[in-house]
């Protein structure tokens, strides 16, 4: 007699809370940069379609702001009324062809651009911002606790706009995870100094939810393991507020990210650097000082599969609660390896956008090994967020959405 293989077949069905996926692949959150007028279109509707079509589990729609200040700039969709219908077209395009669909929701703080959104970027500390070039304006109190419902009614909303599932974004810097970074967040109250401390946003937008939406979708989160920057979180914070996390019991699975759209964004996105294209992207004379200093900003990274790999498992050691693990997910030999090391889940970005059939031809793949992913790792398609995310490998024209 032979022992049963325990590990998952990462292409069976899986679980996810109340939600059962048809295989535990996710379409990682990628800004579509495909709402102009922060509003749902063709364009996003098929950017999330073609994946589903291509056998993702569940794709996830990024980024879906909790309130209009949290928007990284004035083109994102936030949480309103009219912006249900589109949505609702979105997900019903993404269930028509088999797949979940999540919408990733979260307040960009720091990282939001105030000069687009006419609104002020907040913080947990006033400082400067670098994508705005205007000060940060420090959170109050009752802007913390307004945003903390704001998470709530967002998830309402998602469930009126047929989504399976919300991922609450806790990760790169954004609002609540620049509570969590002790870099950034100077506060001398009861939201600064403790980890303890600092992790009350994140701890009460994952409470708010779960208190929102019951069992009624499933709930993740994407929590930064490291921000990649000295001073930023590291492991051993970031394990502790993980495992917070997993006591409230607020949470159906936790996908680990690394890295700070505000410091450091190439630390999630190993491959090359591609200063020059993202200095196109900028007017004049930010266009001049990206080419000069753009070095000191946007670091390469050396690639390799699952390159979140050692930081994660640390995580998986440490609790139960399911994983997904993102970063480097390329092929099968991968994804089976994720699943020998104990994640319920995988998550992929960048191969999906340049193939999004990708998951279809791994699965007729009998042999495992022969089908590899065309990505290079060029990250060229990161300053297509400003108009139209793409692989400019093979769809180097923008689209006329803009």
């Amino acid at each position: 007699m032979t022992t049963p293989d325990p590990t998952p077949d990462v292409f069976a069905p899986a679980k996810l809370g109340p939600l059962t996926l048809r295989n535990r692949i996710v379409k990682a959150a990628t800004f579509e940069g495909a709402t102009p007028d922060a509003l749902v279109t063709d364009s996003l509707i098929e950017y999330h379609r073609k994946p589903a079509a291509g056998g993702i589990g569940m794709t996830t729609v990024a980024y879906l702001a909790v309130a209009p200040e949290g928007r990284t700039d004035r083109h994102q969709i936030y949480w309103r009324p009219e912006a249900i219908p589109g949505l609702r077209r979105l997900t019903d395009a993404v269930h028509k062809e088999g797949a979940a669909v999540s919408a990733q929701i979260g307040h960009a703080g720091p990282v939001a651009n105030a000069k687009s959104n006419g609104l002020p970027a907040l913080a947990p500390s006033r400082s400067f911002n670098p994508i705005s070039m205007k000060a940060t304006r420090a959170a109050t109190e009752d802007d913390i606790k307004r945003i903390g419902e704001a998470h709530a009614n967002a998830a309402k909303y998602a469930i009126e706009a047929g989504f399976d599932a919300v991922e609450i974004h806790l990760g790169h810097n954004y609002f609540a995870s620049s509570f969590l970074s002790p870099k950034i967040n100077k506060r001398k109250d009861g939201y600064g100094g403790s980890l303890a401390n600092r992790a009350k946003v994140a701890r009460a937008a994952v409470r708010a939810v779960r208190d929102a939406v019951g069992d009624r979708i499933a709930v993740t989160a994407k929590l930064n393991m490291s921000d990649g920057v000295p001073g930023g979180i590291w492991l051993d914070e970031s394990l502790q507020t993980a495992k917070w996390l997993e006591e409230d019991g607020g949470l159906d699975a936790l996908e680990l990210t690394v890295g700070s759209s505000l410091l450091n964004p190439m630390y999630l996105f190993r491959g090359d650097a591609p200063i020059p294209e993202f200095a196109a992207t900028f007017p004049q004379p930010q266009q001049l000082g990206v080419k000069l200093i753009g070095k000191k900003f946007l670091h390469a990274y050396p690639y390799q599969d699952a390159f979140l790999l050692d930081y994660a498992r640390q995580f998986r050691a440490e609790l139960k609660m399911p994983l997904i693990l993102l970063g480097g997910i390329t092929n099968r030999e991968t994804m089976d390896l994720a699943m020998r090391e104990g994640f319920e889940f995988v998550a992929m970005g960048r191969a999906i956008l340049r193939e999004p059939d990708l998951i279809n031809r791994i699965a007729a793949d009998e042999s495992r090994t022969a089908v590899k992913s065309l990505c290079i790792h060029c990250n060229k398609c990161m300053p297509t967020i400003y108009s139209g995310t793409r692989c400019v490998v093979i769809d180097p024209e923008p689209p006329a959405t803009f």
